[in-house]
Order: structure tokens, then sequence, then C-alpha cells
């Protein structure tokens, strides 16, 4: 007989979903290998999904909903795990910036998160952690889809000139990621400012910051370093930080000059060679 792998429910949301994957599947009297069939996609990923060894994703997990007539469940599911699979320590700023309602971010190095393309994330991402950059790019996809709501969070990012001009992941990645930094131009809800090298000194220089607005709670100032995130409401800290912000604004080339700095390093710099 077949040795089926047990998986303890409460160790994890991923052991979870996998758990009631299974149970519900069976109730259904489906093999996996007929699932995939179904769902199209082969049953041994949906043996490595029910054992907790592959992270789900949004599509999979509507089909499933779909194949199976659980009523969303899966859909609902996902995103706790895909939120579970973001570094421990970064968790509680995620929560937050998917409920902000205005969001200020100042990049120093790359871009922001919640502008990244697969591409760009996956070769970050890769650099430090090849064995889960799947599940991580999944994760990182996963928390921009706020961007996406009906009203979604009013996302201001200033960057340096350096995170235009730090090659992620080769060439063809970088135009990528820079055309996607365009693509926001129009939308009245994502604004983009470029701060040039040729400002000289400035106060983004002693690193990337974020400020995160809620409609009744309390401003929030949130800053990492290489593995762990501080976040704090001290008003003394939220007024000088917004000072700052402010004045990055200030310093920054206007979001249609920075568009038009932004298109010039694409070609310039990520073109096709002659």
């Amino acid at each position: 007989m077949a040795h089926i792998q047990t998986l303890d429910p409460t160790a994890s949301p991923l052991h979870y979903y996998g758990g009631e994957l299974r149970r519900l599947r069976e109730a259904a009297d489906l093999r996996q290998g007929r699932l995939g069939d179904i769902i199209f996609c082969t049953g041994s990923l949906v043996g490595q999904i029910e054992t907790a060894k592959k992270v789900p994703t949004r599509d999979f997990s509507e089909r499933v909903d779909a194949a199976l007539g659980t009523d969303g469940v899966f859909s609902r599911l996902v995103g706790l795990v895909l939120r579970s699979q973001l570094p421990t320590w970064f968790q509680p700023y995620a929560d937050m910036e998917a409920r902000a309602t205005y969001i200020s971010a100042y990049q120093a190095q790359v871009v922001y998160g919640l502008l990244q393309t697969e591409a760009y994330a996956r070769a970050l991402l890769g650099v430090d952690h090849p064995d889960r950059v799947d599940e991580m790019v999944a994760a990182r996809l996963d928390r921009q889809r706020i961007l996406g709501r009906e009203q979604p969070p009013v996302l201001w990012v200033v960057m340096s000139e350096a995170a235009l001009l730090q090659c992620v992941g080769g060439r063809d990645v970088m135009r990528g990621q820079l055309a996607r930094l365009l693509e926001f131009h129009d939308d009245p809800w994502v604004q983009i400012q470029v701060v040039p090298f040729s400002v000289g000194q400035h106060t983004g220089m002693m690193g990337s910051f974020n400020l995160l607005r809620f409609d009744d709670d309390p401003d929030l100032f949130y800053v990492e370093s290489y593995d762990q995130g501080h976040m704090t409401a001290n008003p003394q800290v939220i007024r000088e930080r917004s000072v700052g912000y402010a004045r990055l604004q200030a310093t920054a080339l206007s979001p249609e000059d920075s568009a038009a700095l932004i298109a010039r390093v694409m070609e310039e710099r990520y073109g096709d060679q002659p």
C-alpha cells in the first residue's frame, strides 16, 4: 500500500490548504490525476500541493474551486498561504500595507515591490533565496493585487536614479521593468518620481523608508535592514519623516520629467544593441 503523507493542518496555512485540498478532492471521489486533468495541470502538481511541497497560485485555486464546487474556499485560503511565504519579519508590514489608503515610498536602490515585474522580482529574490524563489515571487506579486482594487490606495513612489541604472536580471529584464514603470504614468492613483544624481546630497541618502496612512488609524513609518523591519507610529518620527519625504518630492524630478528620464534610460542603457 502506498504511503500517504500525513499533514498537520495547524502547522501553517500551506499545510492547512494541502490538507483541505486532499480532503475535498477525496470527498469528490477524484484521484489526483483526474483532478489535474480537469484543472489543466499534472496530478503530480496536485500531489505536491497536497503535501505542502509546492505553493498554490491564485489561478490554481480558482480552478480547484470551480472543479470541486467549493464556493471560493481555496480562492480565499490562497491569500493566507501566499502571505505566509513572506519573511516572518516582513509580514506585519505587508498586512498594514494592504490596509493603507495612502502609501509613500522612497527607494534608494531598487524598484518598490508593488511596481516590480515578475522577472525583476525573480532576479532580485533569487540572489539570497534560490531554493524558495517561486514561493517568494508569488507572494510579492500577490501584494500587488491591492493596486487593482476598485478603490486602490494612493501610491506615491520616489526613487533614486540608482534604481534605474542598477542592472537586475540583465538588460531584457530591466527594459521590461522600466516599461512597466512607464505604464503607471497615466494611472491616477500611482505617482512616480526620480531623484537624479545631479541633485547631489539629499535627505534620502540614509536609506529607503515608507510612510503609510489610514482612514481611521495613526500613520506608520517603516524602515528595514537586511533581516528585519521596524514600524512605529511615534508622532515625532512621523513628523520628521513626513517632512523628509516632502523634501524628497520637491527635490525629485516631476512625474512627467521622471517618465522622460525612465524612457531615456530604457532606450539608451537597455535598448536593443545595434
